[in-house]
């Protein structure tokens, strides 16, 4: 199983970005997908996250600027940022709790990170 994050680059305060993660592999079943990330200096944390069923979290930094949604039959989640700032740089990482087909327990699974940079 693997994970492969993208849409990540260089936009200016105010200016927006879609970040996506796809799941492939042999993959039985995903439940909770998230979105984390990283600035340089600082501790990872989660920025939002949907359960399977629908349910949603985000972080009290998000303000309504970010949506997370997810697509299960592309085995997608997806994080809409709009109202970028400057604070928002960091390496965005995706992650989804993925039974892998065959297997009977859980495990946590990674993107590689995609890099965000709001900048003027």
């Amino acid at each position: 199983v693997q994970l492969q994050a993208s849409g990540g680059g260089l936009v200016q305060p105010g200016g927006s970005l879609r970040l996506s993660c796809t799941a492939s592999g042999r993959i039985g079943s995903i439940g909770d997908m998230a979105w984390y990330r990283q600035a340089p200096g600082k501790q990872q944390e989660l920025v939002g996250r949907i359960a399977s069923g629908g349910t949603i979290d985000y972080a009290d930094f998000v303000e309504d600027r970010f949506t997370i949604s997810r697509d299960n039959a592309k085995l997608t989640v997806l994080l809409q940022m709009n109202s970028l700032k400057p604070e928002d740089t960091a390496a965005y990482h995706c992650k989804m709790m993925i039974r892998p087909r065959g297997r009977i327990a859980w495990s946590e699974y990674w993107g590689q990170g995609t890099q965000v940079t709001v900048s003027s």
